[in-house]
């Protein structure tokens, strides 16, 4: 989807006629009013003191001197940056590299009746300046106790029954690469990385004595090493020993020798070199010790004990829930992403919006058909917007730029591509064929290296480069349109193009020997979990 943009016109599409839901009942949610929010301030218990906060910077790099000049000409005393409180007579010093969250400090209130008329003036000045936006920060009592909560109005969108509210949509909301969007849990990645037990213990018939534990540092725990007579001290502890294998490990101890004792502390004599210490040590665990080694000395070695698993807050759709619960056609932005190509294409044909929503969308909708009949005459229709352009073979990969080339338009441009046939089904090469002349006729120069017939037939100008392979070639054999290459008979290309030269095929196959390998549930990339038989 990022590859061909396709993905930058959904979340315009998604910003602009998305409909936005509460994501905790799925119920959809409209704009609230001054006096909702009033209402929802007001009902807050007697004697809690709070204060009605602006956010007038969210997410945004710079140091922001001129919002915070503004706030001091405008009679306000207080922010709140990147949630620590200043005094607007201090110099604040923010890192213009960093994404800051500045809130101006309206009011400081204290619940109590007759408060109501300053509650409204003061959230109508924190709307003003925040563009339709408030928090209000629940603060400690008087003896410190209690606050550290935070309610959000938006006259905007918001969920009454849930408390939940966002502001205006914006398209950088559903993107996975920016925090506005992106899953707090896994930074928009839709994966967590974290150390492999299986990788830290390969072989459990193993003892800790024989180098179980496959990593530096644990491999050799003999009394006269750092880390031996630690793990030594604690399996006496906890029920285990260096000479038993990790398989005979209860629950209970395996879970202790790669997690820690937690504050237990075990007076044993450590040797480093040759020098003996007596201290009185914690144990933190294997894996922990890994994890602190890997956040002080960066390395490849340790990246080897990763494994990459779905994040648990996401399910791998990268964005976080305000943003999953916005939808259009009744699907949101990461379900959507899921379907192939082939059943996109009729899902925005049969997309139906109404009045100012469509006139909107138009031109939104007529990019993303267009890139997606693109994908579709390159022979791709099978692929889901979602799927990693890592995981492409080079075929794939190519004709996906190819696509996005055609989308994009230009003219007098030179294209160079290499063998774009390539795991390409032979049915679908005068799908490429189509696009390739496509390109030609929009005002482009298209050079293409092929071994493919019928693309080569379809050639306005051929070049054959041989005569054989490698060392064996380098010299110009012919050149001209097809027809004219066959007729050079010192060409080998043209020797089969014409038919003075072919593979027939073989009249006898050689007999099998009735053994088959089978494969089962293969389900990587393109196969979905599919058996097979080769003889």
């Amino acid at each position: 989807g990022t590859v061909t943009e396709i993905y930058d016109y959904l979340r315009l599409l998604y910003a602009r006629v998305g409909t936005p839901h509460c994501p905790v009942c799925g119920r959809e949610i409209s704009r609230q009013s001054t006096d909702t929010i009033v209402d929802r301030i007001l009902a807050l218990p007697e004697g809690t003191r709070f204060q009605i906060l602006a956010p007038v910077v969210r997410g945004e790099k710079g140091r922001h001197e001129k919002v915070f000049s503004d706030a001091k000409k405008s009679g306000y005393a207080r922010v709140r940056a990147d949630g620590a409180l200043y005094d607007l007579t201090e110099e604040i010093k923010l890192d213009k590299n960093k994404k800051h969250r500045i809130e101006i400090v309206v009011d400081r209130l204290v619940m109590r009746e007759g408060v109501r008329q300053r509650v409204t003036d003061s959230a109508e000045t924190a709307l003003r300046a925040a563009d339709g936006n408030l928090i209000v920060e629940i603060l400690p009592d008087r003896d410190g106790n209690g606050g550290g909560g935070e309610l959000e109005f938006s006259q905007n969108y918001a969920c009454e029954e849930h408390n939940f509210s966002f502001g205006e949509l914006e398209p950088r909301m559903f993107s996975f690469n920016n925090p506005v969007g992106a899953c707090p849990g896994c930074a928009g990645l839709g994966e967590l990385s974290h150390i492999s037990v299986e990788k830290v213990l390969p072989d459990r018939s193993l003892s800790l004595r024989q180098g179980a534990i496959a990593v530096n540092g644990f491999k050799s725990l003999d009394d006269d090493t750092w880390s031996g007579p630690l793990i030594a001290a604690v399996g006496e502890r906890h029920g285990f020993t260096l000479d038993m294998p990790i398989s005979e490990f209860s629950d209970e101890a395996l879970q202790i020798l790669l997690y820690g004792s937690g504050d237990e502390r075990y007076d044993v004599v450590r040797t480093f070199g040759k020098r003996a210490t007596r201290q009185l040590a914690a144990f933190e665990g294997v894996v922990n010790a890994i994890d602190r080694r890997m956040k002080m000395f960066p390395a490849d070695y340790y990246e080897e004990l990763l494994e990459e698993t779905e994040c648990p807050d996401c399910h791998g759709d990268r964005l976080n829930p305000a943003v999953l619960a916005v939808t259009v056609g009744g699907l949101n932005i990461a379900r959507l992403c899921d379907l192939s190509v082939e059943r996109l294409i009729p899902f925005f044909a049969s997309l139906s919006l109404e009045g100012e929503k469509a006139v909107i969308a138009r031109e939104i909708l007529k990019e993303i058909r267009a890139r997606l009949t693109f994908l579709s005459n390159v022979g791709l229709s099978y692929l889901t917007l979602s799927r990693k352009a890592g995981s492409l073979s080079g075929g794939e990969a190519q004709r996906i730029r190819l696509a996005t080339q055609i989308g994009s338009a230009l003219t007098g441009v030179m294209y160079i591509l290499d063998e774009p046939s390539i795991g390409l089904h032979q049915r679908d090469n005068s799908k490429l064929i189509a696009a390739l002349k496509n390109l030609r006729d929009i005002g482009n120069t298209v050079i293409v290296v092929e071994h493919d017939e019928e693309t080569m037939r379809a050639a306005d100008y051929l070049v054959d480069i041989g005569p054989g392979a490698g060392v064996h070639g380098g010299r110009l054999i012919a050149a001209g349109t097809p027809e004219e290459v066959a007729a050079v008979e010192g060409s080998v290309t043209g020797d089969f193009l014409s038919g003075r030269r072919k593979i027939p095929v073989p009249a006898s196959r050689r007999p099998g020997n009735g053994h088959f390998l089978t494969v089962r549930g293969a389900r990587q990339n393109n196969l979905k979990n599919i058996d097979v038989k080769i003889p």
